[in-house]
């Protein structure tokens, strides 16, 4: 199965998500970024969406799940690249994203990483 590449770079995980994603797939990155955490000890994840036009409500609560985990192991979410088509579709089906912090790009995401709170 394929796996989506989780990059460290110091104390922040990054995620570039550049395929179509499927429901195995966001399982599978869920389950490898969250032992990604703990392993690297990690105190932020950065996940670039960029490359995806499409994101279904599956995906959406996965994105937001995952986040809700990674802030009970300790690391902030944010994420990057949302393109206005997802955006849309995200509010028109009612995912809040809850607890998932957004930025335009990689490096505004960064900054708000290395924010302390």
């Amino acid at each position: 199965m394929e796996r989506i590449p989780i990059l460290r770079m110091g104390r922040l995980l990054l995620v570039t998500i550049q395929v179509d994603m499927h429901d195995r797939l966001a399982m599978a990155l869920q389950e490898d970024l969250t032992t990604r955490i703990v392993k690297d000890r990690a105190n932020g994840v950065l996940i670039d969406i960029s490359a995806l036009d499409i994101v279904d409500s599956f995906i959406g609560r996965m994105i937001s799940d995952t986040a809700a985990m990674a802030k009970i192991l300790d690391a902030k979410t944010v994420l990057v690249g949302m393109q206005p088509a997802v955006a849309i579709t995200l509010v028109e089906l009612g995912l809040a994203l809850e607890g998932v912090r957004t930025a335009l790009n990689v490096e505004l995401g960064i900054k708000m990483l290395e924010r302390p709170d």
